[in-house]
Parts: C-alpha cells; sequence; structure tokens
C-alpha cells in the first residue's frame, strides 16, 4: 500500500511539474495591455478576464473582454466574448462581439456585427457583415455574405462568392464561377 501511495505521489509531482513547465498560465487578469497579469509573449489556458484590452501568444479556454478586446497572436481555441475578438492565427471555437477576425483558419461560430476570416473558414458566421478571404464550408446569415470560395448556403440581402458549390438566397447573389448562371436575384445556385 504504501508504495502505491508513494507512486501516486510522483505521478502527480512530475504531472504537476509538466504543468508548470508549460510555457501556459491558468488565469489572465487585465486591465489593459501592458497593465496585465501576464505578459502578452506567453500563452494562458484556462480563463482570461479583461476590462478594455488583453493580448497573449495563445490562449486555450474562456476569454471575457467587458469593454474591449480579446488579443491573440498565435492561435486562439475556445470562447472569446468581448466587443472585439482579435486572432492573428488560427481559431477553433465560438467568438462572439462586434467584430470577430480570425487569421490562418476558422472553424466554429462567429457571432457579431462584422466578422472576418483571413484563410479558410469552417462553420457558421452571423453578422451584418460576413467576410471570408478563403474558402468558406458551411452557413453564413447576414446582410452582405462574402466568401473567395462557398460551399454550403449563403442567406442575406446581398451574397457574393467567386465560386459557388451550394445555395444562395437573398436579394442580390452573385456567383462567379457562372454555373449556372452569375447572378441571380433571391435565389442562386450551384453544385
Amino acid at each position: 500500500m504504501a508504495k502505491r501511495v508513494v507512486l501516486a505521489m510522483l505521478i502527480v509531482l512530475l504531472t504537476a511539474a509538466l504543468v508548470l513547465a508549460q510555457d501556459a498560465k491558468p488565469l489572465q487578469l487585465s486591465v489593459f495591455n501592458p497593465m496585465q497579469m501576464v505578459p502578452e509573449d506567453q500563452s494562458i489556458k484556462g480563463v482570461s478576464l479583461d476590462l478594455f484590452y488583453v493580448l497573449n501568444k495563445d490562449v486555450t479556454g474562456f476569454s471575457v473582454s467587458l469593454l474591449g478586446v480579446n488579443g491573440v497572436t498565435g492561435d486562439g481555441v475556445g470562447v472569446q466574448w468581448g466587443l472585439g475578438n482579435w486572432v492573428e492565427g488560427s481559431f477553433h471555437g465560438w467568438q462572439d462581439g462586434l467584430v470577430n477576425r480570425a487569421g490562418n483558419r476558422f472553424v466554429g461560430l462567429q457571432n457579431g456585427w462584422v466578422n472576418i476570416t483571413k484563410g479558410e473558414a469552417i462553420g457558421v458566421d452571423l453578422g451584418l457583415v460576413n467576410f471570408a478571404e478563403g474558402p468558406f464550408q458551411g452557413f453564413q446569415w447576414g446582410a452582405f455574405n462574402y466568401a473567395e470560395k462557398m460551399k454550403g448556403l449563403q442567406l442575406g440581402l446581398v451574397n457574393w462568392t467567386k465560386s459557388l458549390d451550394g445555395l444562395q438566397i437573398g436579394l442580390a447573389n452573385y456567383n462567379g464561377n457562372k454555373k449556372p448562371l452569375e447572378f441571380m436575384v433571391f435565389v442562386n445556385w450551384s453544385f
């Protein structure tokens, strides 16, 4: 029995040492960058709470900015709530704010006035303006929807894509690959 207790304690200590050796911190508290508990060049795995503006390398977990922006210079995973959510790298999860941006890749849900993905996107965009510079697979719903390549459904007043594999429903629908039609009012499709 004593050997098992000693072995269990060793495993706990080794696990704790590995966790502490990682670059990520479990908690971020910030008023605005650089007035934040964890410096911007370090990562967060856990909870990030911010008043105006926070910036970290990679963030995994739950990020809330009460009156400002959640900023990530690397990749993000989890939930971001704030007036703005800005990720330079890839983001997997849910962004909810007035302006949401993912850099390289986005997988999940963006819900805001303006949703921007600079690279590939898979999931759902709900906003006034949804803009995917790369290919988008999923559902865009807003006043203006744009995807370089769209595979799925665009539902809005104006829907625009350079290449469509799916359905567009709106007042103005533009499909750059012109198959079967380049422009249609109310409904456009290409499969």
